[in-house]
């Protein structure tokens, strides 16, 4: 089991006050049970890391895609800022092995339960943005969650081929066709390959679990390939 100072030296971030971070991995139900100690649960702090989360998150996408649309960045921030997608993050950085629980939420598996692994995440980035500011989140943002982004973890929440069609269409009225070229792999688990050729030349290549997923995929490094995306 990791404990908060081993947590610190392995993510590299050394909080100032330490009574911040253990409240970000306090749960309620630890507080009720242990009510002589004084301490406090982390729901305030999930409340401003929502918020802290949520503008470090839009300034990386603002920049990083200055040709998206409002509506577009909106959606591809959801599917970041998401609870499924907060887990992950959590998983990642094994949280669960240093949330303190009540005795009961133990034993009902709240140690891996999504909702409260989303919570104590954002509670997390809370508790840094108050003991070190915003640019120390943005600096662990860097680290752990824009990455994620960059490779194209959060795809599925994008549509690219309308992005792409948007984008020819502003130059030229090119054409573009979508043809799936291989198919690999057993039954249980197929791969797909997909070309976009634009105006009958190959404009991208993509590989995905379906093929609507491949030619996404593939609309998506066209796009990077025009300088469309960053």
């Amino acid at each position: 089991m990791d404990d908060f100072s081993s947590f610190q030296k392995r993510v590299n971030i050394h909080f100032q006050d330490i009574s911040l971070l253990e409240q970000a991995f306090t749960h309620s139900s630890y507080v009720n049970e242990h009510r002589k100690t004084e301490r406090k649960d982390n729901e305030r702090l999930e409340f401003l890391g929502d918020a802290v989360l949520e503008l470090g998150v839009s300034q990386y996408l603002y920049r990083e895609y200055p040709d998206m649309a409002e509506g577009e960045l909106t959606k591809f921030r959801a599917s970041i800022v998401c609870e499924a997608s907060l887990v992950d993050f959590a998983k990642d950085l094994n949280f669960h092995e240093l949330i303190l629980l009540g005795k009961g939420e133990e034993l009902t598996g709240g140690r891996n339960r999504p909702a409260l692994l989303a919570d104590v995440f954002e509670a997390f980035i809370g508790a840094l943005y108050l003991d070190q500011g915003f640019e120390e989140v943005v600096t662990f943002l860097e680290k752990y969650v824009y990455p994620k982004v960059k490779k194209g973890a959060f795809s599925h929440a994008m549509d690219f081929k309308s992005q792409l069609q948007e984008f020819i269409q502003r130059d030229k009225n090119s054409k573009i066709e979508y043809e799936i070229v291989e198919e690999r792999g057993p039954a249980h688990s197929r791969e797909f390959i997909a070309h976009v050729r634009i105006q009958g030349e190959v404009g991208g290549i993509g590989v995905g679990r379906t093929k609507k997923e491949a030619e996404q995929r593939a609309a998506q490094k066209a796009l990077e390939n025009h300088g469309a995306l960053s």
